[in-house]
């Protein structure tokens, strides 16, 4: 089983802990895991923004990259939903689609691909599960509080199972966190009065962390928690996962 590892361009500018975490996460998992090392953007912000008619440019340089691959794994839902839903080759549109099956956001690699339930290790932290919109209402990692339907998590099913965690219930599990890609840019103010409340339900838990599957949602909380002078800090899902084995 070979595995491309499909990282955000974001988290390889500015998060390259979460990258490696991944990587040395799958290979303790048994993957064969290469990194594809011409990889760029997958095109999600000039889609997000009206120019998807522009990323033509980022499909053929993901496919190029990733054709090779039985599986992509990605730590981010965002833009793991973005390939699934985008990824076009009008040259080759039968390739395309059937990459657009293989893409996988990590927890849900792990837990339906892998067929993982517990990664044994240990966290002695009080933490908060951010679920980004994209990956709880695009990939189905969780489920909607909104629908009258039974309770999953798949990143909170591998993190409820660490030994010494205290994975807190929040009081608005699903709550989008204002990043939304281009709209934190576009509607300032809006973005961050809900990053604001958003924090506000980890505080009230008393957690020293807050965790998630997005990087992206977690530096525009963290963006905020730092002006705040807040002593909670973020931390991707990948690096609890990797730090426990």
């Amino acid at each position: 089983m070979k595995i491309g590892l499909f990282i955000p361009c974001y988290v390889d500018q500015f998060y390259p802990k979460v990258a490696i975490a991944t990587y040395e996460l799958l290979q303790k998992l048994g993957c064969d895991v290469r990194f594809p090392m011409k990889q760029t953007c997958c095109g999600q912000p000039m889609a997000n923004s009206g120019y998807e008619h522009l990323t033509k440019g980022c499909d053929t340089n993901f496919i190029a990259n990733f054709a090779e691959f039985d599986f992509i794994v990605c730590p981010s839902g965002s833009c793991v939903l973005h390939v699934k839903e985008h990824l076009h080759d009008e040259n080759n549109e039968a390739l395309a689609s059937q990459m657009r099956k293989r893409v996988f956001e990590l927890t849900e690699f792990i837990t339906d691909i892998l067929k993982i339930e517990m990664i044994p290790g240990n966290f002695p932290y009080k933490v908060g599960m951010h679920q980004s919109c994209h990956g709880q209402r695009g990939l189905k990692l969780s489920q909607m509080t909104e629908l009258n339907a039974p309770f999953f998590s798949k990143p909170e099913q591998l993190l409820s199972r660490i030994d010494g965690i205290n994975l807190v219930s929040l009081s608005r599990k699903d709550e989008c966190c204002g990043f939304g890609g281009t709209f934190c840019v576009t509607e300032e103010a809006i973005s961050v009065k809900m990053g604001q409340d958003r924090i506000k339900d980890h505080e009230a838990h008393q957690v020293e962390y807050i965790t998630g599957g997005d990087m992206s949602c977690l530096m525009h909380l963290e963006g905020i928690l730092k002006r705040q002078k807040s002593p909670i800090k973020i931390i991707h899902i990948a690096e609890i996962l990797n730090a426990t084995i």
